[in-house]
């Protein structure tokens, strides 16, 4: 069925309710295929749609019932449909078609340009994102390969690395409790920060027995909502630059703005360790 339907199909459409999506691997076997997905932002689309690779259909919040939310995807999805997606495939929009008789009409013998052009960026950068190889890719490079090489010094040496693991988490969940963030400042900027100034973050930590090379001490940075949320974060990790005694240490990082908008940031601290799958294996974090 997929063989007689996706070569000729040129919009796939796939409107669940978010956040219900399963793996949609249909609209995923459509772009291999050169079709524009036409899809809610939800599942892989809300990870791979880029704003030339098809189109996103705005949702409603999750807290409008089930007759408002209809109502509002419906009206969004049609609107799409009528002042995006037919004008871009017949070529009547003004890139593809100007003097075209009128913006409703085909334009005879025009070659619908920018519907090409989204056909050849989904197969260039949406089709190798979605196939198998790069899933295999993935698996092998950043979880069997990883996994294979920490296998192996867990068991060398009589089990070394794995016993002093065991050992050192012991001593982070003993010690955990009493790591406090006591104070961050930063300076460089003025009060309303402008794109290109660069931050520079200090954060007070009392590490109490633990020591700088325990923990990873990072600055999140994203836009500001109003509830004191970050969206779009991006992570820096901070540097020990100075041990204040008592178990107390400075550590300080500079990070560039350059984004414009509300702007925060907050810093945290997790346990950091070479032979953990992560930071965030022992789910241990302190914020500000």
């Amino acid at each position: 069925m997929a063989r007689t339907l996706f070569p000729g199909c040129d919009v796939w459409l796939n409107n669940p309710l978010r956040p219900l999506e399963a793996c949609g691997t249909s609209g995923m076997k459509a772009a291999i295929n050169g079709s524009l997905n036409l899809s809610v932002l939800d599942g892989w689309w809300d990870e791979m749609y880029d704003g030339e690779n098809g189109w996103a259909i705005p949702t409603a919040n999750n807290d409008a019932s089930p007759t408002e939310r209809d109502d509002i995807e419906a009206a969004a999805l049609y609107e799409l449909l009528e002042t995006q997606v037919a004008p871009r495939f017949y070529g009547t929009t003004v890139s593809d078609a100007a003097g075209a008789a009128g913006p409703s009409q085909p334009a005879t013998g025009t070659t619908p340009t920018h519907w090409v052009a989204m056909i050849k960026h989904t197969l260039a950068h949406l089709g190798p994102a979605v196939s198998a190889e790069r899933m295999l890719q993935d698996y092998v490079n950043t979880l069997y390969r990883p996994a294979a090489d920490s296998g192996r010094r867990a068991v060398a040496e009589s089990f070394k690395e794995a016993k002093e693991l065991a050992a050192w988490i012991t001593k982070i969940r003993g010690a955990w409790d009493q790591l406090i963030v006591e104070h961050v400042d930063s300076v460089g900027v003025s009060e309303e920060p402008l794109i290109g100034d660069t931050l520079h973050v200090n954060a007070y930590v009392a590490l109490h027995t633990l020591t700088p090379d325990d923990v990873s001490v990072e600055v999140v940075y994203g836009r500001a909502e109003d509830n004191d949320e970050l969206e779009d974060v991006t992570r820096a990790e901070l540097s020990s630059f100075e041990d204040l005694g008592n178990g107390r240490h400075l550590f300080t990082g500079s990070i560039l703005i350059n984004r414009s908008g509300s702007f925060g940031y907050t810093v945290r601290v997790l346990p950091k360790h070479p032979a953990l799958a992560s930071k965030a294996e022992l789910g241990l974090i302190v914020n500000a």
